[in-house]
């Protein structure tokens, strides 16, 4: 494998950054749908309020780096779930603040340092110096992402009603910039 000549998919970034979220998450996945009935996702908004506190709907799709229709349909099951509250804000009933009730800071409470041991477990493979240049070099290439994304954006969005992607042929670009690829 090579990031500096990448010759198949499994050469490119985002493939195996995805590999090792795959592998590494699956642990922690198990947990949240086979232990407490919650999904990935759910489990992301539970401990951004967690450790940040009530916010808004759009305020926590920001964060959790998910589109806002998403972050309705999960903030709707984990109310369902009795894990959050959604609160009506006084004076204009449209808006509303999303904050962890009792039972989710306990279920946070419980799986979070399961979460924590998974990812010592994973870790532990380097040593203190890889592990702080690792940390430095994912900060560096996650800046460098979101520059490049919001410099390059196209416009296009993918067709999420029909097959959840635009297809090749129905007016989407058939090419990438150079660096771009699958993954």
């Amino acid at each position: 494998m090579s990031f500096a000549r990448p010759a198949t998919v499994e050469d490119l970034l985002n493939f195996r950054l995805s590999r090792l979220l795959e592998s590494s998450g699956s642990m922690v996945t198990r947990l949240c749908e086979g232990r407490y009935g919650i999904t990935r996702r759910e489990w992301r908004l539970i401990c951004i309020l967690a450790a940040q506190g009530p916010m808004s709907p759009s305020q926590l799709a920001e964060r959790a780096h998910l589109e806002r229709a998403r972050i309705s349909r999960h903030v709707g099951d984990l109310v369902a779930k009795k894990l959050v509250d959604r609160v009506g804000l006084a004076g204009d009933k449209r808006r509303a603040s999303v904050a962890l009730n009792a039972r989710g800071r306990q279920l946070h409470g419980e799986l979070f340092p399961q979460s924590v041991h998974f990812h010592k477990l994973v870790l532990e493979v380097l040593a203190p110096a890889e592990r702080a240049a690792f940390d430095l070099a994912l900060s560096r290439l996650t800046q460098a992402a979101d520059r490049i994304s919001a410099s390059q954006a196209t416009g296009e969005k993918a067709d999420r009603r029909h097959g959840g992607s635009r297809r090749v042929g129905a007016g989407a670009p058939t090419s990438l910039p150079d660096g771009w690829g699958c993954g």
